[in-house]
Parts: C-alpha cells; sequence; structure tokens
C-alpha cells in the first residue's frame, strides 16, 4: 500500500513525517534549525544548513517507517509563510534566509502605513503590509544592501526553497504566491503590485504558481542520496504552514475558525468571496475561488514557552532527564489557580502583538500572594485573549459557528478548556498528529490521485476529536476580564513607544 511524506518546517524545527494511505503516522522524524540573530531585530537562517537537516529527517523517517522508500507515493512540503528566501541566477542562496520573527523592516512598514502605500496595497492585495511580509523585507533589502537586491532572480518562501532542494524546480503554490504580491479579486500576479512597493525590478523573481496538489518535478538522484528516498518520487507542490494546519485538523471550510496556537497566534476561516479589512490577510485558499482570511500576530503560546523557560527551568530539565512532564508538575498549580479568584492579567507581547511592534509584554495586578500558578493561569488567559482579539474581528466579517484548534498547548484539556469558555464558541481538538505534516501530505495524496482532492481526508473527523464547550459561569468571567485586558492595551498603547525608547538600541 502507498504512503505518504509530509514535511513541515518550522522557525525552529523541521521534521518529515511518513503517513499511511489513512492518514495514520508511521514515523516522524525532527532537527533543530539553529536561528541566526546577527543584531536585534534581524532573524536569519543559513539556507543549506536547513536543506541538510530536513534531508536527515527525511532520511530517518524513511528509515523507521517501517515500509519500503519504493512505498512513499508522493512528497509535499509546508513551511513557515512570509520571511524570504533568495536565489541568483545560478540557483544558489543569496545569503541567509530571513524568518517571519524578523521585524528589520518595521520603520518600513510604519512608513508606508503613513504614507498610504499600506491602504493601495491593502486594496489590491488584501492585507496590510507587515514588518516580515515579503514586500517589506524586499524593500529593505533594496534600501539596505542594494549589490544584493541586484542579484535576486528568486523570490519564494521557505517550503519552495525545500521544494527546490528535493527536485530542482523554481516555483510556488496559490496560497503561498498571496503573501505580498497577487490581486486579491483575480488571485493572480498583477502589473501594479510591485511597483506600489517600489518593487518593478523583481518582476522576472516571481515564481510561476501551481495549485498546491499539483505535481511539478520527481526526486532528483543527489537528493535521493541525502534523504534515502527513491529517485523520481512525485514531489507536489505544497501550501503555507498556516493553511495546511487548517486543513490537517479539518477546520479548512466557511463556518468555521480553525485557530493553531503557536508562535504565532493563528486563526482563519474561509470564504467563497474576498472580503478585505486590515485586521486580517485575504489571502488565497487551496483553489482559485477560495479565499483563507487570517487573523495573525506573533503573539500566542511562544509565551508559554517562555514562562516554561524563565521561571520553571529547573523542574523542566529534571523532568526532562527523568522522562517526565513538566505539564504534568504544573498541571495542579493551574487547577488550584484557576479555582480561585486573580487580580493579575498578562499581554503576550513577548515577541510581537496586534498593536504594533512597540507593544511590550507585561504582568498587571500581580501581588505579593499570587504564585506561580496565579502567573501560569494569567499567561495561558493572556494567550487566549490575544486569539479572541483575532477572533472577533473574524466574527464581524463571517458567521463562525464553530472552532478547530491545534497546536502544543490544545494538547491539555485545561488549556482547551479555557479556550472554549475564553471564545464562548465550542472548541474541538483534533485527534490530528502533526497537523500541517498532514495538511501536506493531503495535498501529495490528491496529487497523485490517492484522495479525490485535498479536502477528502480519509480519516472520520466527527469521531477524531473533543469538543469543549463553553461553561457559561467561566465564560462570562472571562468575558469580563477581557474586556479589562482589551482596555489596557488600548490604555497603553500612547506609552510603549516610551517604553521601547528606554533602550534605543535594541530596535536598530
Amino acid at each position: 500500500m502507498p504512503c505518504l511524506l509530509g514535511i513541515d518546517n518550522g522557525l525552529t524545527v523541521t521534521k518529515a513525517v511518513v503517513f499511511d494511505e489513512n492518514g495514520a503516522v508511521l514515523s516522524v522524524a525532527r532537527r533543530r534549525v539553529p536561528q541566526i540573530i546577527p543584531r536585534p531585530r534581524h532573524v536569519e537562517r543559513d539556507m543549506a544548513a536547513l536543506w541538510v537537516a530536513t534531508a536527515e529527517a527525511i532520511s530517518e523517517a524513511v528509515a523507521k517507517c517501517g515500509r519500503p522508500a519504493s512505498d512513499v507515493a508522493a512528497v509535499a512540503t509546508t513551511a513557515h509563510g512570509d520571511g524570504l528566501y533568495l536565489l541568483d541566477s545560478d540557483y544558489r542562496p543569496l545569503g541567509n534566509s530571513i524568518l517571519s520573527l524578523d521585524s528589520r523592516a518595521g520603520g518600513i512598514a510604519a512608513r508606508w502605513a503613513e504614507d498610504a502605500t499600506a491602504d493601495r496595497a491593502l486594496g489590491r492585495t488584501g492585507q496590510m503590509p507587515h514588518a516580515s511580509a515579503p514586500s517589506t523585507l524586499l524593500a529593505w533589502v533594496r534600501d539596505h544592501e542594494p549589490e544584493r537586491f541586484a542579484r535576486i532572480a528568486h523570490v519564494f518562501a521557505c517550503k519552495d526553497w525545500l521544494r527546490f532542494c528535493l527536485a530542482g524546480t523554481v516555483g510556488t503554490d496559490l496560497t503561498e504566491a498571496s503573501t505580498a504580491f497577487t490581486d486579491v479579486q483575480t488571485q493572480a500576479y498583477a502589473p501594479d503590485i510591485l511597483p506600489i512597493f517600489g518593487l518593478e525590478a523583481l518582476n522576472h523573481a516571481l515564481p510561476e504558481v501551481s495549485l498546491p496538489d499539483a505535481e511539478v518535478g520527481r526526486v532528483t538522484a543527489e537528493a535521493a542520496r541525502v534523504t534515502g528516498l527513491v529517485a523520481g518520487t512525485r514531489v507536489v507542490a505544497g501550501l503555507h504552514d498556516v493553511t495546511a494546519s487548517a486543513l490537517g485538523v479539518g477546520g479548512y471550510g466557511e463556518g468555521v475558525v480553525a485557530i493553531v496556537a503557536g508562535t504565532y497566534s493563528i486563526n482563519e476561516t474561509l470564504s467563497s468571496e474576498p472580503r478585505v479589512d486590515a485586521r486580517w490577510f485575504c489571502r488565497n485558499g487551496l483553489r482559485t475561488g477560495e479565499w483563507n482570511n487570517m487573523a495573525i500576530s506573533p503573539a500566542s503560546a511562544a509565551n508559554y514557552d517562555w514562562f516554561l523557560d524563565t521561571l520553571c527551568g529547573v523542574e523542566r530539565q529534571a523532568a526532562e532527564a527523568e522522562g517526565r512532564s513538566i505539564h504534568a508538575t504544573l498541571g495542579p498549580e493551574l487547577e488550584a489557580a484557576l479555582d480561585r479568584s486573580s487580580t493579575l492579567l498578562f499581554h503576550p507581547y513577548l515577541f510581537g502583538s496586534p498593536h504594533g511592534p512597540a507593544a511590550s509584554a507585561g504582568f498587571l495586578g500581580l501581588r505579593g500572594w499570587h504564585d506561580r500558578g496565579d502567573m501560569l493561569r494569567a499567561v495561558i488567559e493572556g494567550i487566549a485573549f490575544n486569539h479572541r482579539v483575532h477572533v472577533d474581528a473574524l466574527r464581524e466579517g463571517f458567521i463562525l459557528k464553530q472552532a478547530r484548534l491545534t497546536g502544543g498547548i490544545s494538547r491539555n484539556p485545561v488549556f482547551a478548556q479555557l479556550f472554549a469558555d475564553a471564545l464562548g464558541i465550542p472548541v474541538t481538538v483534533t485527534e490530528t498528529e502533526e497537523a500541517a505534516a498532514w495538511g501536506a501530505a493531503l495535498c501529495a495524496g490528491a496529487g497523485v490521485g490517492l484522495f479525490a482532492s485535498p479536502r477528502h481526508d480519509p480519516r472520520d473527523l466527527a469521531t477524531a476529536g473533543r469538543t469543549f464547550s463553553p461553561d457559561p459561569h467561566r465564560s462570562a468571567a472571562l468575558a469580563e476580564r477581557y474586556r479589562l485586558h482589551c482596555h489596557i492595551a488600548d490604555t497603553l498603547a500612547p506609552l510603549w513607544p516610551s517604553i521601547e525608547a528606554l533602550a534605543p538600541d535594541r530596535g536598530r
């Protein structure tokens, strides 16, 4: 029987997952890929090292899956969106890639917001240019590294680099193409869009666009040598990881909001017509005639990871050394905190926010009698409230009846229930392992005819998850806390730039 390989590359880890034809995980292999931070706000990655790590993960996953490599019918990639991956005319990387956590171009995005460039971009592309958008990053390279800019021959995203390494073909897919330069109405490139950003010199560098389930090449002999795949294995275009995650958990559809609580707060819903609003990205779906509306900020579970590293570091190391979970240790502390009243609030803006780059994180209402459990509760509530900011925006444009939640913290039932109570709608956590990789594998399977389309998931999604319904009493209490959370953020908005100015060298 055939199996499928889905490659999922995040901001710190690249992984390879082999699935059987019914969606069951046969093997998973991961490799960490170090970030390079040469100065504040610059977050990069060595492109060659990324491929080496990914090839190692593929080789391990194929070796462990219990099937011969010849059973892998197809492979597709998904990866973090936005950021920038550049090749010269000889198909060599033009320096390090720039990750979507990078904020060096924040000043350009701010300037565009003031001079109407952002409004023009919103009307034509369906989204406001932000600090890590390809448009702003390319403008930064143009202004600060003109020699590098002059050598750009190919502009694409992370997953497209991995596709090139696998198959030797250059291109992107419909979902990824819409990160900056496609017409929101036609969903295709338009000649007047690059000039909005002063980037008309790069018209030749935009990649050819394929559907996410289109076959775009075959595994080359060199890629086969380092991955253990069979040369000639089919390679399918793949898709942006935000869309892949929604697809993988059964949340890609109208009336459903797919929520990914990861490094980014990702909240998305499908529509059959473009609806443009500055509060969300109106990007391409899997097919023309479908739009995926994404409300996003870098303010989700990365705050929880920071809490574990900073305030639970010793216990975490001890738990990992003994094969235990730090989450089990913290569980009783969190549950006790949830059962008592608290003045403690947390704004989860350690790495970014929906309020611009100057906003920063902070605890408010902290008292001497609060303990670590109270602080953890505030962090998780703050993460859920930040998701609600985005979900509430989407609710003004779309009818949302249910939510699908994924991401590491979704596996904790206490966290999942808190999301349901905070959002005030039923939240389903599917039993999907490696949701984004499975979304890529669905495209791979559709590309070789195993599935009628990427949306024809062979699993019974009705029985593959657990639904958490909001508790009316807790929802009402959290709604009051949420209103205060938003009021505080609005009140602090004029002060955040002054706080940031206390360390001006950190913003360069």
